[in-house]
């Protein structure tokens, strides 16, 4: 076996040997490198006879082929050795079952809103919903709020640019405004009925039983309030409708939406604008880590005879009871949940439990 022969034979077993891409790096320095044993044979062509030179460099560069050939063959089968490596780590079991798809689920405060809608639906109480961008007529003045009450600075409301008939536009603060316009539509309704022109009418018809959830806007923020928020208020409009209807009808829908026929109502005296008598509405829990806890949940009153008017109805006759409460809050209050901000934040891994 001549040199080169030699020289290719160790290459090939040097490759063999190498386990790593570094290590065949270095075997290829010791015969292809700067210093390689077949670069000084390349070096050493200079000093032969011309007529050796051509013989002994077509030697050499056939033994640099095999050589190079060898080191593409080694590189080779270390990258299939190393795919092969990788592909039996990553292989999937085809007989496995798939992975379920996860279901998504409505929002903890859409389940609320559900939830007291199917309840008062079951009382008769039928669900309105109107603009989230309000005159001030049908938010403030049509409610009894007077002019110089703080609700209606711009500490406590969002303006909006424009007027509907010379009136302020906003982002309505509460529900309220969809009793009032429910309760014109209802009036119109069984006045043209009864071809009555009266400016209130104080005809026959049926009861205004109605509630109107939906979202409202105040200047506000912390860990219990929202710049946007829902609320849901309820009206009830009636000859002979009282407080005492108020007090069966609040009482029996807090101990249906919590599932607790244990549940203590106490309704302490207030005042609201729409309402007189008023009161707010707060509730006691038996047991669990709010036991023995007031906690308000709603405001709630007699229908102010101003409303009624504004309503289109004769207030000699008809009387009614409204309340309002923050189905924010009743979830906060179902669930355990203490921060507001939390339903707001788009997290799916709080989201995700309510499912």
């Amino acid at each position: 076996m001549n040199p080169l022969d030699e020289i290719v034979e160790a290459a090939r077993a040097a490759f063999v040997q190498a386990q790593t891409p570094a290590e065949l790096e270095n075997a290829k320095a010791v015969f292809l490198g700067k210093s390689g044993q077949l670069t000084d044979l390349m070096k050493g062509l200079a000093s032969l006879p011309v007529e050796e030179k051509k013989t002994r460099g077509a030697a050499i560069n056939l033994a640099k082929q095999a050589v190079e050939s060898a080191l593409t063959a080694r590189r080779q089968a270390m990258a299939d050795a190393e795919l092969e490596k990788q592909l039996r780590t990553e292989a999937l079991d085809v007989t496995l079952p798939g992975r379920r798809i996860t279901k998504g689920g409505l929002h903890p405060v859409s389940l609320t809103l559900e939830r007291i809608e199917g309840i008062f639906g079951s009382m008769g109480f039928e669900v309105a919903q109107g603009p989230e961008i309000e005159t001030d007529w049908f938010n403030f003045t049509a409610l009894n709020t007077p002019e110089d009450h703080p609700a209606r600075s711009m500490h406590d409301t969002f303006y909006v640019e424009g007027e509907s008939g010379g009136v302020p536009m906003l982002l309505r603060t509460h529900t309220s405004p969809m009793q009032i316009r429910h309760a014109v539509q209802h009036v119109k309704k069984y006045r043209a009925a009864a071809g009555v022109t009266d400016e209130l009418f104080s005809g026959e018809m049926p009861e205004i039983r109605v509630i109107a959830p939906g979202r409202t806007y105040r200047v506000d923020s912390d860990a219990t309030h929202s710049p946007m928020f829902h609320q849901c208020e309820g009206l009830w409009v009636g000859e002979n409708v009282s407080f005492k209807d108020l007090k069966y009808v609040f009482t029996d829908f807090c101990r249906t939406f919590f599932e607790s026929d244990d549940l203590v109502l106490r309704f302490r005296p207030s005042f609201f604008p729409f309402t007189e008598p008023s009161a707010e509405i707060d509730i006691q829990f038996p047991s669990g880590p709010l036991a023995g806890r007031w906690l308000e949940v709603a405001g709630s009153g007699q229908v102010h005879p101003n409303v009624i008017r504004n309503m289109g109805l004769d207030p000699e006759r008809y009387i009614g009871f409204a309340f309002g409460m923050g189905p924010d809050r009743l979830t906060m209050l179902r669930y355990g949940v203490n921060d507001l901000r939390l339903f707001f934040d788009g997290d799916i891994r709080f989201l995700s439990q309510f499912r």
